[in-house]
């Protein structure tokens, strides 16, 4: 039976509410996921929340009821509390009507299956979370493989980031790791290494894609470092037609996605 939460001092609200900060994410290994939507994709995937709260005064949807009823067979922490605890909890004024928090998921490189899809996206010092939760999106949507991100990153756990992603983040593989030892990972192995880049004169739409492939994405301001180019076995031009110089490192990461899986498609 869920047991009832009726006060803000109570400690399982302060740990929930203290997720929304990387550190205590980090310290205990969870992080939040708000929403039915959300949490009822995670249970696809075989996720189940192990904290789950859901707001008393009405009733549960049928969905997010089985989904209490499993997390609390598999041993959950099962809370019923009151709407305005629940927004404590969320930090949002109007809350979801479920939140759970999640164990996070290893995210070295050895976790990746290179072999597990022909197309993984990888994205160089994304400081946006919203961006990240975006990526994950789209990688979903390609049927690719995951995210690996590379060097000083947001935190593709945080609350933005998960929102951002849709239910993404439990479908996607997420490792998070150095440049040098991404490298090295990467060369034990196949895999052709394609950057976006405006020091190119090869447009996107006439390059050839290999698979394995690994496409590179550059921080939001800076693009990629050169000596990260230098390493890359393509490098590809997304030409800019009007006044703009760049395009958001989320939308560049969609339009080669879906281009590089159309080649393949139409490959004699």
């Amino acid at each position: 039976m869920p047991r009832e939460v009726t006060s803000f001092s109570n400690e399982t609200v302060k740990r929930i509410r203290a997720l929304r900060d990387k550190k205590a994410r980090k310290s205990q290994g969870l992080f939040l996921a708000e929403g039915l939507r959300i949490i009822a994709e995670a249970r696809d995937c075989g996720f189940l929340p192990e904290i789950v709260v859901f707001a008393r005064g009405q009733p549960l949807h049928p969905l997010a009821a089985s989904i209490v009823a499993d997390a609390e067979a598999k041993g959950a922490d099962v809370i019923e509390t009151t709407p305005a605890i629940l927004s404590k909890m969320s930090g949002k004024d109007n809350p979801q009507a479920i939140l759970g928090a999640f164990r996070q998921p290893d995210t070295s490189l050895a976790s990746i299956n290179r072999d597990a899809s022909p197309l993984w996206i990888v994205a160089q010092s994304l400081r946006d979370p919203g961006n990240i939760g975006t990526i994950l999106r789209t990688s979903d949507a390609v049927a690719a493989g995951g995210l690996i991100l590379i060097d000083d990153h947001a935190d593709p756990y945080s609350v933005e980031a998960v929102r951002a992603s849709m239910g993404a983040i439990f479908t996607q593989a997420v490792a998070t790791t150095r440049w040098e030892e991404f490298i090295a990972w990467l060369r034990s192995g196949k895999g052709q290494l394609v950057g976006t880049s405006l020091k190119t004169d090869t447009d996107y739409l006439d390059a050839e894609y290999e698979q394995p492939c690994f496409l590179l994405i550059g921080n939001e301001s800076q693009g990629l470092p050169p000596a990260y180019e230098d390493e890359c076995d393509l490098l590809v031009k997304m030409p800019m037609l009007g006044k703009a110089d760049s395009l958001n490192a989320a939308i560049a990461a969609a339009v080669m996605s879906f281009h590089i899986r159309s080649a393949w498609r139409n490959a004699p």
